[in-house]
């Protein structure tokens, strides 16, 4: 099984539409010693595919549209927040406290992006708030790896022990992630079918076909895969209103990187209560990023929000999966990679290291919108409301073909099937042969092409931007956003009317 038909398998889709997806392939992009690049190509085919499905659903087609993924886009949007420049400015991506550290006894990594969590960090090893790297890396190196992770979380911060694949899958979270699907699939009732609108077909001169027009998704997600899968549904002609609470602001290039099509307002769900009602009640899809269990005092899981709402889909998004001892921590993508043994694999002369991307959040996001889109393709035929949910680990899972025994992963990845691509071979994804590309060899957004081709820049509320192309495209789809983001939280809490 190729990783497209994986991918597509897990969605719940039709096999007969595999051989739509055709890929350029272009050795060097996101190269890596794990089939990074083959993983990220059958998430965005996947995506695109499921994007594709729908549009000829709303459009009455009689095939789908043709998908084609170009391994430079996908190179260069699996990356975007190295790509991105604000009025000619480069971001930082990880603060000084978000890094490797050496332990007595091995390797851990913390993540300390957002204010709080560096508080709670140097609160648990003891250190104050002016304490400096030098300061962190003394301390550190006097204690185990697995000491400080366990310290770390019970102080509400983010610290994970480095693992190789085999004591991840003899860890009980490992064992848990690795029992569950690639995308878990639910339907919690009985819904009637959802009837959508007539969408217009692409024709010369006219406008692009959207398989989400009209469709609102409420957007209660933080951090890159989240947001991207909210932005592509975006790109696809949703509405999307991403709420955040107002003491916890996004961080702002985190936010103009993932913020294109969209508006942002801020709610306090226990003073304002009646605000999220009146916006659930007018949305059709809610996608959640916060760890299980963090929205469930608000009433606010899946099967609560499609119990209100029938007819609801819910996608839910975490680090860990919601079951096993971890179900509930916080995490993020260079955490997952310590933990499942990808940084033991990347790594090198006794040193751990990292995907050219954070590839489980990107590829995450992508199947977390096709998942969304497909949903709804199912429910047009179908009916019910639809639950949705994926996590970092266990696509994570996929990529290191680790299975249950901590087995698979051996320079080829056999847990789908795969084996990862020798420079000079070009498959299309649904086995339709296209001519290699070998614009030479490297990093991403460097020697596998010209990565200005996958750019794009705009003038926006929040300066000029440089931003990565969306990299899903199918024939006759969009090609680029039509609104860049705004200034976070500054878009009242309400969908648009007619009139607006």
């Amino acid at each position: 099984m190729t990783d497209i038909e994986y991918a597509w398998s897990a969605l719940g889709g039709d096999p007969a539409l595999v051989p739509r997806v055709a890929a350029v392939v272009r050795p060097g992009a996101l190269e890596a010693r794990l089939p990074v690049r083959e993983l990220a190509r059958a998430c965005v085919g996947a995506c695109a595919l499921a994007a594709a499905e729908l549009g000829a659903l709303r459009a009455g087609l009689a095939e789908v549209p043709a998908v084609r993924v170009d391994d430079g886009a996908v190179a260069t949007a699996f990356v975007s927040e190295r790509h991105l420049l604000v009025d000619g400015r480069a971001p930082v991506n990880f603060a000084p406290l978000s890094r490797f550290w050496r332990t007595g006894d091995g390797w851990v990594r913390t993540h300390a992006n957002y204010p709080h969590h560096r508080t709670r960090l140097l609160g648990a090893l003891g250190l104050g708030r002016d304490a400096s790297v030098e300061d962190v890396a003394g301390l550190l190196a006097e204690r185990s790896a697995r000491e400080v992770e366990d310290a770390v979380h019970g102080a509400g911060g983010l610290a994970v022990a480095l693992r190789t694949t085999r004591e991840w899958a003899a860890h009980a979270q490992g064992a848990a992630v690795a029992a569950r699907p690639l995308v878990v699939r639910e339907q919690p009732d009985a819904a009637p079918a959802r009837v959508l609108a007539p969408a217009r077909a692409a024709r010369a001169g006219a406008v692009p076909l959207l398989p989400a027009a009209g469709l609102r998704v409420l957007d209660l997600t933080r951090v890159i895969a989240g947001p991207v899968a909210t932005r592509t549904l975006a790109l696809f002609g949703a509405e999307v209103l991403r709420v955040d609470p107002p003491g916890l602001p996004e961080l702002a290039d985190q936010h103009a990187d993932t913020g294109f099509g969209k508006r942002s307002a801020t709610l306090d769900l226990a003073a304002d209560r009646k605000t999220f009602e009146d916006l659930l009640a007018g949305a059709d899809v809610v996608v959640t990023g916060y760890r299980p269990g963090a929205l469930d005092r608000f009433g606010l899981s899946p099967e609560a929000l499609a119990e209100r709402r029938p007819g609801l889909v819910v996608a839910q998004l975490s680090a860990w999966g919601g079951d096993g001892p971890w179900g509930g921590r916080r995490g993020f993508d260079s955490l997952v990679q310590v933990a499942t043994g990808i940084a033991a694999i990347e790594g090198s002369d006794g040193r751990p290291g990292a995907l050219p991307a954070q590839a489980l959040d990107h590829g995450t996001g992508y199947l977390l919108a096709a998942a969304v889109l497909r949903a709804l393709t199912e429910q047009s035929h179908e009916g019910g409301s639809r639950i949705v949910r994926l996590a970092l680990a266990r696509t994570a899972a996929w990529l290191t073909g680790v299975g249950a025994d901590g087995t698979g992963w051996a320079g080829t990845v056999t847990g789908t099937g795969r084996a990862k691509e020798e420079p000079g071979t070009a498959t299309g994804a649904g086995g339709v042969k296209e001519a290699a590309l070998t614009e030479g060899r490297g990093g991403p957004g460097a020697a596998y092409g010209r990565p200005d081709a996958w750019l794009g820049e705009t003038d926006s509320l929040i300066g000029r931007l440089r931003y990565a192309r969306s990299p899903v495209a199918f024939a006759g789809g969009p090609a680029d956003w039509t609104r860049p983001p705004g200034s976070w939280g500054t878009d009242a809490p309400r969908w648009h009317r007619a009139d607006d």
